[in-house]
C-alpha cells in the first residue's frame, strides 16, 4: 500500500457500504483463537487430560467420596499456589513458602500448649510470625536489590533450623504436644479442619476456602487497581515506578499474602492432626511454585491468572491421589507427576503457539 495520497476531486460517487477491506493489522482474530491464548487455558486442558486418564485406569475415582479426597488434597496445594502465583506475577519467587506453613503451624501449636493459654492466642501470634517473615522477605527484596530466589532461599534455611532446633529445645522431641484438649480447640478446627456433608459424602471445608480465594484473586487481578500494580511491577518495576505505581508497597504486600497463606495452611493442619512435625515441609516449596508455572505464571513475571494455578494444584491432587486409587506402587509417584506435568507445560506450548500463529 503506497504512503502517499494523492487529491480527489471534489464531487464523486460515495463508496458502496460493505465491508472494510484491512491490511490485516486490525483484523479482529476468531474467538477459539483468542481463547487459547489465555494462559490457564493450556492447564485446563492438561488437567482435563489427567481426569479422563485416571478416570478410565482408576475406577474409584469415579466415586464421589474419592473426588472428595482427589479435591481435599488439591486444596491444601491451591491455597498456598494462589498468593505464590500472585507473587509470580510480580516477578518474585518465595522459596521459603514450604518451611513457613510448618513455622506458623508450630508457633500456634508451641505457645498455646507450652504457656497454656486458649490457642486462639497462638492462632493471632502465628498470624503476626507469618505476615513478619513475608514482610521480612519483602523488604530484603526492595531494600537490597537482590534476587529473591537468594533472599528468600537463605529464609528458607533459616526457618528450617529453628523450626527443628526450637521445636527439640521446648518440646524434646521433633513434634509438638497433642492440643485437641485445650480451650478454643474445637471452635478454631470449625474454621480451620471442619466437614459438611453433600450428598452422602465429607467435604473438606479447605475446598470451599480454596474457590473462594481463586474467585477473590482472580477479581483483585482483573479488576482493582491493586491488580494492575500486580502486572506492572512483575513486568517492569522502573517503568512502573514511573507512571506512580508503588513499587515497594506492592512487592512488600505480596509477600506477606504469602505469609498469610502460609499461615492458613498451617492452621489447617495443626487442627487436622493436632500436632505438627517439625521437620515437615521443605520441598512443598517447589510444588506450589510448580502449580503456578503450570498454570500458565511466567518465570520473568507480569503475566499469568488466579485461574491457572487452581487447575495446576487440581492436577497435582488428581496424580497423588489417583495413583493410591489405582493400586499403583507410590514409590512410582514422583516420576509419574514429572512425566505428567512435563505433557502439561508441553501442551501449554503447543497451545499457546497456535494461538499466536497466523
Amino acid at each position: 500500500m503506497s504512503t502517499t495520497r494523492h487529491a480527489e476531486p471534489a464531487v464523486g460517487t460515495p463508496p458502496a457500504p460493505g465491508r472494510k477491506e484491512s491490511d490485516g493489522r486490525t483484523t479482529r482474530r476468531p474467538l477459539a483463537l483468542r481463547l487459547l491464548a489465555r494462559p490457564e487455558v493450556g492447564v485446563f486442558l492438561g488437567a482435563v487430560a489427567v481426569y479422563v486418564f485416571f478416570l478410565v485406569s482408576a475406577p474409584p475415582v469415579r466415586e464421589g467420596s474419592a473426588m472428595a479426597n482427589i479435591l481435599y488434597q488439591s486444596s491444601t496445594i491451591g491455597i498456598m499456589a494462589l498468593p505464590v502465583a500472585l507473587l509470580m506475577i510480580g516477578g518474585e519467587f518465595d522459596l521459603s513458602a514450604g518451611v513457613a506453613v510448618i513455622a506458623s503451624a508450630l508457633t500456634a501449636s508451641m505457645l498455646s500448649y507450652q504457656l497454656t493459654m486458649n490457642v486462639w492466642v497462638g492462632v493471632v501470634v502465628a498470624l503476626l510470625v507469618s505476615l513478619g517473615i513475608g514482610f521480612f522477605n519483602g523488604w530484603m527484596v526492595v531494600r537490597t536489590g537482590l534476587p529473591s530466589f537468594l533472599i528468600t532461599l537463605g529464609t528458607f534455611l533459616i526457618l528450617q533450623g529453628v523450626n527443628l532446633a526450637v521445636t527439640k529445645l521446648v518440646t524434646d522431641n521433633v513434634a509438638t504436644d497433642d492440643i485437641s484438649d485445650m480451650d478454643g480447640f474445637g471452635q478454631a478446627k470449625k474454621v480451620f479442619a471442619s466437614s459438611f456433608d453433600v450428598g452422602g459424602v465429607q467435604v473438606k471445608i479447605t475446598i470451599v476456602y480454596w474457590l473462594v480465594f481463586a474467585a477473590l484473586a482472580t477479581w483483585v487481578l482483573l479488576r482493582t487497581r491493586y491488580g494492575n500494580w500486580v502486572f506492572a511491577v512483575g513486568g517492569s518495576k522502573e517503568s512502573a515506578r514511573a507512571v506512580g505505581v508503588p513499587v515497594t508497597f506492592t512487592k512488600i504486600s505480596l509477600f506477606m499474602l504469602v505469609g498469610f497463606g502460609a499461615w492458613f495452611v498451617g492452621m489447617h493442619q495443626l487442627f487436622t492432626f493436632n500436632t505438627v512435625q517439625s521437620g515437615e515441609g521443605v520441598g512443598q516449596e517447589l510444588i506450589y511454585i510448580s502449580a503456578a508455572v503450570i498454570g500458565g505464571c511466567l518465570l520473568t513475571g507480569g503475566a499469568g491468572s488466579a485461574i491457572g494455578p487452581v487447575f495446576g494444584a487440581f492436577m497435582f491432587g488428581m496424580v497423588q491421589q489417583g495413583i493410591v486409587y489405582a493400586g499403583w506402587n507410590p514409590d512410582w509417584f514422583k516420576a509419574f507427576l514429572g512425566v505428567m506435568l512435563l505433557g502439561a507445560v508441553l501442551i501449554n506450548l503447543w497451545v499457546s503457539r497456535t494461538a499466536t500463529r497466523r
